[in-house]
């Protein structure tokens, strides 16, 4: 898998039917390794690491409807209180990240009124700050660590 702008992590890999897995800390199972899941799960890392969210506060493919259809967020960290704090996007090394990705997760942010959208593709990444009277995010150089 392709190097990413993030710290370099162990992770724990094996092959089944002629595909490599990724064990997924936060849902206890391994999973197929895609270039988006090798995103997810090092950005998963760099959370817990480096910002120091706490795992239980973690949510992976969240499910939610939005109008009428069946939507998952990649990443969702809820604040102590059980309200949704940070939405993350992932998308792999490949993917563009354009205003349709920040369109998206904007949709996904309609419902879930979160204070921070962050998108990543692994190699960049946009960290962005919700101005909900205003309507609008204000880019940021970071993400603030979990207090």
């Amino acid at each position: 898998m392709q190097n990413l702008n993030l710290p370099t992590y162990n992770f724990k890999l094996k092959n089944s039917e002629n595909k490599t897995l990724i064990f997924d800390s936060i849902r206890k199972k391994y999973l197929v390794l895609t270039p988006e899941e090798w995103v997810r799960q090092h950005f998963v890392k760099y959370l817990i690491d480096q910002k120091k969210y706490p795992t239980t506060l973690i949510a992976l493919e969240k499910q939610l409807i939005i109008n009428n259809r069946k939507k998952r967020t990649d990443i969702l960290i809820f604040d102590a209180n059980g309200t949704p704090n940070i939405i993350v996007e992932c998308k792999a090394p490949s993917i563009k990240i354009t205003q349709e990705t920040f369109d998206q997760i904007a949709r996904y942010n309609l419902k879930l009124k979160a204070n921070y959208l962050i998108v990543t593709n692994g190699l960049k990444h946009f960290y962005c700050k919700m101005d909900f009277k205003n309507e609008t995010y204000i880019f940021l150089e970071d993400i603030p660590d979990y207090k």
